[in-house]
């Protein structure tokens, strides 16, 4: 009897402890995918970019069917990265909304009340929260991309073929180099380089109370229209334009950050003091939207 009464406490301590052990990481996986539920947009966005893409490359490869060579080869490459930037554009946008809206609606429809009510830290939601427009968009908007420019390649071989025009002729572009090189964008650009951006929208997420997107916006331009009318400088906008627009010592070769198909160098990218000072204000401004997030109950 003491045996068996000695013995069965011990079973139920493993019980007990080996789940605890083994799922540390799930409240993060189970916070990823409640976005991806309540978010229909993360993915929806991107697919209608895609849809566009398709629908216009479909109508010109039609119309250009009955071109000649020297005519069709340059307006059938274009759209490959005409293709990739609209979807990119569109992931961005969502980004943007999204990240204004990931803090601020749980306070604004009270279910905070619901989430804090789980045994998920603060810090896991707003880690969850931030890697949408930092880790989620960007892959899946690579993937996105990629399908579609497979697409338009298979569609242009369909079509013009079935008009009679040889495939040698219709300029197949390098896939291969043109998803490297898309995706070194997407993580140099945007992840770590508008990685201060979102932050940034975060915190005013967790912050305001009301019209968010204003609050977010309205900072930035007072401190640069002070700037201006005290000091008859340009510094601060300066600074966003080139947190922006990339146009400064780490682009090689490119003034237009934004362009999916720009080279740059990574060893100067890497080593810029620009790169490292806004990881650090992205932490600072997410470290900020955690402790908001433990004070702040529902509007």
């Amino acid at each position: 009897m003491n045996t068996q009464s000695s013995a069965l406490p011990e079973s139920f301590e493993s019980q007990r402890i080996v789940p605890a052990t083994t799922s540390a990481t799930r409240p993060f996986y189970w916070s990823v995918r409640r976005e991806l539920w309540e978010y229909r947009s993360i993915y929806i966005a991107p697919l209608a970019g895609a849809a566009v893409a398709l629908f216009g490359f479909l109508i010109a490869i039609f119309v250009l069917s009955a071109a000649t060579a020297p005519q069709r080869r340059p307006a059938l490459q274009d759209p490959y990265g005409q293709a990739a930037a609209l979807i990119m554009m569109a992931a961005f946008i969502v980004s943007i909304f999204y990240s204004l809206e990931a803090l601020h609606g749980e306070r604004r429809d009270r279910s905070i009340l619901f989430w804090k009510s789980l045994p998920v830290s603060d810090l896991t939601t707003v880690l969850s929260k931030a890697s949408i427009p930092l880790v989620v968009l960007p892959l899946l908007s690579f993937v996105i991309v990629v399908a579609t420019v497979v697409i338009m390649v298979l569609l242009s071989h369909i079509v013009l073929l079935g008009s009679g025009v040889p495939i040698a002729t219709t300029g197949t572009p390098m896939l291969a180099q043109m998803g490297l090189m898309l995706l070194y964008h997407l993580i140099t650009v945007h992840v770590l380089w508008y990685a201060p951006f979102y932050g940034w929208l975060l915190l005013v997420s967790a912050w305001s109370r009301r019209a968010a997107f204003l609050w977010a916006f309205l900072p930035p331009v007072a401190i640069g229209g002070i700037e201006k009318i005290a000091f008859q400088t340009t510094h601060f906008f300066d600074m966003l334009r080139y947190r922006f627009t990339g146009s400064g010592p780490e682009v090689a070769g490119s003034d237009n950050f934004l362009d999916p198909m720009t080279h740059f160098t990574p060893g100067r990218f890497l080593a810029s003091p620009g790169l490292w000072i806004g990881l650090l204000i992205t932490a600072a401004f997410l470290a900020a939207a955690v402790r908001l997030r433990r004070r702040q109950g529902p509007i």
